[in-house]
């Protein structure tokens, strides 16, 4: 399959009821606001945005979705949510997702990553409108051994930090639910697959301890930015380009529960694996005015050097590929952001950029 077809299938989201975790935050708005243009009923269920800047709130997507407040550490409040909705299809964002706040607070980053992932799953089973469930842990799920190359999907999970461990742990409860309870044999069958992306950027990001988001700041204030591994390499890519991939097996696990279940890799190519360094210094020439010096600071926890993901089988079988290199990831993050900063009309300006992205695939296509 080519990106004509898999622009095609993404079209068949057209009236389908959605239903998505953590839209209130960076990943999930984008997802939520990408399936509106693609004219689906989308559903959302997460904490309040966090960020007043964030994509969220910047998109006003709470006049385009059907939003509800809650916590998916609530078992009985998130299947009446999604009872409510009646979905077809279930995308699974809401996560503790970053590794400092994970040093401070383990407990909670479990409660959420491991036992909000269980009360989904639960929910699912009770809700039998349910056929297609695309769950998103992380790349850092697998056991990083600062191997040279990329983690395939049959390697071992495992994490030295709690965030790290509690995607792994989501991923071994996720394999357990789908065997007992949606392998046909075991119960109804639902398609359900995991899937593994990091280092995304994109405009609307405002978390903290990113290092996009932590630009940006340096640069409204005026103030240096501050590094901790400024050496490490980091598979980065545009946020686009791994939610096309969740969109496109989200409809996939409707044709072919069978053929297109279990976890998925989506990473950028060899030549996207760039320095931290590399990133902050693109990011800060491409703002266009202003100068932000950066800073090195020592790391106050135990960060990875290298992880990368190999993403051949989404490649091969699924037919899924990234369209933006580097650069072009970069330069369009920082595009979003000097919008905002200029106060263009943003759900223009997101909607353009997602135009953009779907008319590289098929330009790349012909």
């Amino acid at each position: 399959m080519d990106h004509l077809a898999m622009n095609a299938a993404l079209a068949q989201y057209a009236g389908e009821r959605v239903f998505l975790t953590g839209d209130t935050g960076f990943k999930g708005a984008w997802l939520a606001y990408w399936l509106t243009r693609l004219g689906a009923e989308v559903h959302g269920y997460a904490l309040p945005p966090e960020h007043e800047r964030g994509l969220y709130m910047r998109l006003g997507m709470g006049e385009l979705i059907s939003h509800t407040d809650g916590d998916v550490r609530d078992l009985d409040a998130l299947t009446a949510a999604l009872r409510e909705a009646a979905p077809r299809v279930v995308f699974h964002l809401a996560a503790q997702a970053l590794v400092k706040p994970s040093y401070e607070d383990p407990v909670g980053t479990y409660a959420t990553n491991v036992m909000g992932s269980v009360h989904l799953l639960e929910a699912v089973r009770r809700v039998e409108s349910v056929e297609s469930v695309v769950f998103i842990t992380s790349d850092k799920a697998y056991r990083n051994k600062e191997w040279a190359w990329g983690y395939r999907e049959s390697d071992e999970l495992g994490g030295h930090d709690p965030y790290s461990a509690s995607k792994a742990a989501a991923e071994v409860v996720f394999a357990s639910y789908r065997d007992a309870f949606f392998g046909g044999a075991a119960g109804r069958t639902v398609g359900m697959a995991s899937v593994r992306a990091g280092n995304v950027v994109g405009g609307g990001d405002e978390a903290y301890a990113r290092i996009v988001p932590d630009c940006i700041r340096a640069l409204r204030a005026g103030q240096p930015l501050v590094l901790r591994r400024p050496e490490a390499r980091r598979p980065w890519q545009h946020v686009l380009e791994p939610l096309g991939g969740y969109l496109l097996l989200g409809r996939r696990l409707l044709e072919d529960a069978g053929r297109f279940g279990g976890a998925w890799n989506f990473g950028p190519r060899p030549e996207s694996v760039r320095t931290v360094l590399d990133v902050a210094t693109r990011a800060l020439a491409g703002w266009g005015e202003g100068e932000s010096k950066v800073v090195v600071e020592p790391a106050e926890f135990h960060e990875t050097t290298l992880l990368r993901l190999n993403a051949d089988k989404a490649h091969q079988e699924l037919g899924w590929s990234p369209r933006w290199g580097f650069e072009e990831t970069l330069d369009r993050t920082v595009a979003w952001y000097r919008a905002e900063h200029e106060g263009d009309d943003l759900r223009a300006f997101t909607a353009e950029q997602i135009a953009a992205y779907m008319a590289a695939g098929e330009e790349g296509a012909r």
